[in-house]
């Protein structure tokens, strides 16, 4: 069974999303990662870009398939974890901490009230 950290929110399509002083830090679940396998590519939006909340803003695709990376959030993008453009493997090892993919800053109607606390993605990852 996946490990859901209970200090952040999820989007069902397994992004998450970490409220970190005023910021949103962003990145896919340890399930999301288990079942991409081993990563190849990830292209990610640039700083400065912005972020709609359930709107594809990047993809990550690993040997077996290509995924499309959905917002948590809607927002502008103020921080992109830039080491994971070389290696993606710390998606894979890290998913919660050092993977991260994204940090936004929200807008005023971002969304993250819309979000699955982690009891409900839980119930969702035993379901499936």
């Amino acid at each position: 069974m996946s490990n859901v950290p209970t200090d952040r929110q999820y989007l069902s399509s397994h992004e998450w999303a970490q409220q970190v002083e005023g910021i949103v830090v962003v990145g896919i679940s340890e399930h999301a990662a288990e079942e991409l396998g081993e990563l190849v590519f990830i292209e990610l939006p640039a700083k400065g870009d912005e972020v709609i909340f359930e709107t594809q803003f990047g993809e990550i695709e690993s040997v077996k398939a290509v995924s499309g990376l959905n917002s948590p959030v809607t927002g502008k993008v103020v921080e992109v974890n830039q080491d994971l453009i070389d290696s993606q493997a710390a998606i894979s090892d890290s998913p919660f901490e050092d993977g991260w993919l994204i940090k936004v800053e929200p807008a005023t109607d971002s969304g993250l009230d819309l979000l699955l606390d982690h009891k409900t993605y839980q119930a969702q990852l035993d379901g499936s």
